[in-house]
């Protein structure tokens, strides 16, 4: 038996193929913008192969790559929480074979099943606490004051 990471795994068998059911096949080729800073969240993709950036804009210079995301990680947590809204964009760093969630049916699914909604949210925000936590060490090495854009 597959031992399950990732977001999917940190749910219960049920619950997981209740997510999946919602989940349609998807492909990115290398170098397709997946979804841009500031559009609508209306959906997220859990990875199967390849990888993909997420970059913020700074003005003046090009997108930022601030993190990576792997096989088995979340792509895009803000269709989860109100305004749905993307914060930073995407683009897949080499081609990318994903599962992609319509977010409204997945919002409607955690609605009327509180215990996987809950167990859901849950996974999510361990997703967002590790990746606020590896983007702004990124951007300490980008931005900090030994990074090579620091004035002296």
């Amino acid at each position: 038996m597959q031992t399950m990471t990732g977001l999917l795994g940190a749910l219960e068998p049920e619950q997981r193929e209740r997510l999946r059911a919602l989940g349609h096949d998807v492909a990115f080729e290398a170098g397709v913008r997946i979804f841009e800073e500031g559009d609508t969240a209306d959906r997220f993709w859990v990875l199967r192969t390849g990888s993909a950036t997420l970059d913020m804009h700074v003005p003046g210079h090009r997108n930022v790559v601030i993190d990576h995301v792997r096989p088995g990680e979340l792509l895009g947590w803000h269709w989860l929480f109100p305004p749905y809204q993307w914060t930073l964009g995407s683009e897949a760093a080499s081609p990318v074979r994903a599962l992609e969630f319509d977010a409204r049916s997945v919002r409607v699914l955690c609605d009327e099943d509180a215990r996987l909604g809950l167990a859901l949210t849950r996974a999510v925000a361990g997703v967002i606490g590790d990746r606020l936590h590896r983007a702004r060490t990124r951007l300490i090495d980008l931005f900090g004051p030994y990074s090579p854009h620091s004035r002296i």
